[in-house]
C-alpha cells in the first residue's frame, strides 16, 4: 500500500518518464495497481474510514497480486482531475472515486485513459470504462427512522445533512417516512452544512437542531462531532458510516455501517481475471453492504423488535419504505399508491417528503 499526495504524484510521474522500457515478461509479473480517491482523511471514523477499510480488505484478500494506493482529502471540484490523471499515469488499472462530487471529473479523466477502469461511488453516469456503485443507505435509514419515531418525546427529529445531492435527499426521506410510521405527526428539521467533513460546522449545526426542538439527531456527515454534542446534552442520535459508539456511549443508539470490502475485492479480482465490465451496483442488507451496528443496551425490547422487523422486511423483500402513496412537502403525490420506484429513480431523487422542514 502507498499513500500519495499531489506533490509525490508529480515527482513519481517525472521519475517514471525517465525509466527505460521493460520487456513484456517483466510487465507480466507486475502487481495490479489499484487507486482510491478519498474525499476526507482516512481517520474521519466515518465515510472515508469505511472506504479505506475496504481498500485494506483488497490488500488482505489478494496479497502480492495487487498494490493499492490512495490520495485523501481530495476536493470535489476541478482539482480532483489531476489527482485521478496522475493515478492513471502511475499505472493504476482500476481507480475508485469514492464520493458523489467526483462524477463528472471521473468521466472526463476516463476518456483520456480508455484502458483504465474507473468506478464512481454514488453516482449515476457510466461509460464503457466507468462503472457506478452505491449502497442502499436508505434501507438503514429506515431502521434508524423507525427507532427515532418510536423514541422521540417531542416528535421533532433533527437531520444534519452535507449537501443537497440525491443520496442525502434519499436518506432524509427514508428516515422521516419510517419515523412517521411510528408517529404520523413526526416532523424533521433539516440543516445542510455544505461539507462532508467539518467537525466544527457539524457540532454547531447539531446545536441548531437541538435549539429547534429536536431530541434525536441523525447525520449524513462524516465525523462523530454530532454524537459528541448529543452525549454532552444527554440526548440521542446515530453513527454514520461506522460504529461511532466510542464517541458517545450513551447517545449512540446504533449506526449504519458501510462494508465496502467484498465489493472492492470482487471488482479488483475481475481486473485480474479480465472479466471487468461497466455496471451499476447497489448493495444493501441482503449482501451485507449495509449493516446495522449493535443497538444501545438502553433500547427497549419493543423498539429493537420494530427495527429488526424493518431489516427483516428488506431481507425477504416484504418491505420498502418508498412504497406509495408518498407526498412531498407541497402536498403533491410523488409516488402513487402501491408503487415502489426503481433504483434508477431513487438515484436522482430531488424532492423532500411531507414533514421535512428546512432549518438552513
Amino acid at each position: 500500500m502507498s499513500i500519495l499526495n499531489r506533490r509525490t504524484l508529480i515527482k513519481t510521474g517525472a521519475a517514471a518518464a525517465a525509466l527505460p522500457l521493460i520487456g513484456s515478461r517483466a510487465f507480466a509479473q507486475e502487481k495490479i495497481k489499484v487507486g482510491f480517491v478519498f474525499l476526507g482523511p482516512i481517520g474521519d471514523y466515518g465515510w472515508t474510514w469505511a472506504h479505506n477499510k475496504g481498500r485494506e480488505a483488497v490488500d488482505a484478500a489478494l496479497g502480492d497480486k495487487v498494490e493499492t494506493v490512495y490520495v485523501e482529502n481530495v476536493a470535489e471540484d476541478a482539482s480532483a482531475i489531476p489527482v485521478m490523471r496522475d493515478l492513471a499515469q502511475q499505472g493504476c488499472k482500476l481507480i475508485f472515486t469514492t464520493s458523489y462530487g467526483y462524477m463528472d471529473q471521473t468521466l472526463e479523466v476516463a476518456k483520456e485513459f480508455p484502458d483504465v477502469k474507473f468506478e464512481h461511488c454514488t453516482g449515476f453516469k457510466r461509460a464503457d470504462n466507468v462503472a457506478t456503485y452505491n449502497s442502499r443507505f436508505h434501507e438503514g435509514r429506515a431502521v434508524l427512522g423507525t427507532i427515532a419515531g418510536k423514541l422521540s418525546k417531542s416528535g421533532v427529529l433533527g437531520y444534519l445533512g452535507s449537501y443537497k445531492v440525491p443520496e442525502v435527499v434519499l436518506g432524509v426521506n427514508s428516515f422521516i417516512l419510517a419515523a412517521q410510521k411510528q408517529n404520523p405527526a413526526a416532523t424533521l428539521k433539516l440543516v445542510f452544512i455544505d461539507s462532508w467533513f467539518d467537525p466544527p460546522k457539524e457540532a454547531a449545526a447539531t446545536e441548531t437542531l437541538l435549539n429547534l426542538g429536536a431530541d434525536i439527531v441523525t447525520t449524513h456527515t462524516d465525523s462523530p462531532a454530532a454524537l459528541q454534542i448529543l452525549e454532552q446534552r444527554g440526548l440521542f442520535g446515530f453513527g454514520q458510516g461506522a460504529d461511532m459508539s466510542s464517541f458517545g456511549p450513551t447517545a449512540h443508539l446504533t449506526a449504519i455501517e458501510d462494508i465496502w470490502g467484498p465489493y472492492y475485492v470482487k471488482r479488483t479480482q475481475a481486473i485480474l481475471d479480465g472479466t471487468w465490465a461497466s455496471e451499476d451496483y447497489w448493495g444493501g442488507f441482503v449482501d451485507g453492504t449495509v449493516v446495522i451496528s449493535p443497538y444501545n443496551a438502553s433500547l427497549p425490547a419493543d423498539v429493537v423488535a420494530l427495527a429488526d422487523g424493518v431489516k427483516a422486511g428488506y431481507m425477504d423483500g416484504s418491505f420498502d419504505i418508498f412504497k406509495g402513496p408518498i407526498y412531498d412537502t407541497e402536498g403533491t403525490l410523488r409516488i402513487a399508491d402501491g408503487v415502489v420506484p426503481p433504483l434508477s429513480e431513487l438515484a436522482v431523487m430531488d424532492w423532500f417528503a411531507k414533514g421535512v422542514e428546512s432549518a438552513s
